[in-house]
């Protein structure tokens, strides 16, 4: 069992990764940072799908984690 949860820690980790390379570098705080234009241009069609994925990327990593700590 915890090999299992190891290997899918692993892909999730890797996915997690990609999604958060894979997003415009002015999203998010880098705008804050000196990134990114001065206007507020709202998420729309492939960015929020990749945004929200992003989110469950995240959150299946954390549960797995806790997950792992009772196997």
């Amino acid at each position: 069992m915890q090999e299992a949860v190891q290997i899918f820690q692993v892909i999730i980790s890797i996915l997690l990764i990609l999604s958060i390379l894979s997003q415009q570098r002015s999203a998010g705080l880098s705008a804050t940072f000196g990134g990114g234009g001065g206007f507020h241009v709202s998420k729309r069609g492939a960015e929020k799908i990749l945004f929200r994925m992003t989110i469950v990327f995240a959150l299946l990593f954390v549960g797995s984690s806790i997950l792992y700590l009772f196997v």
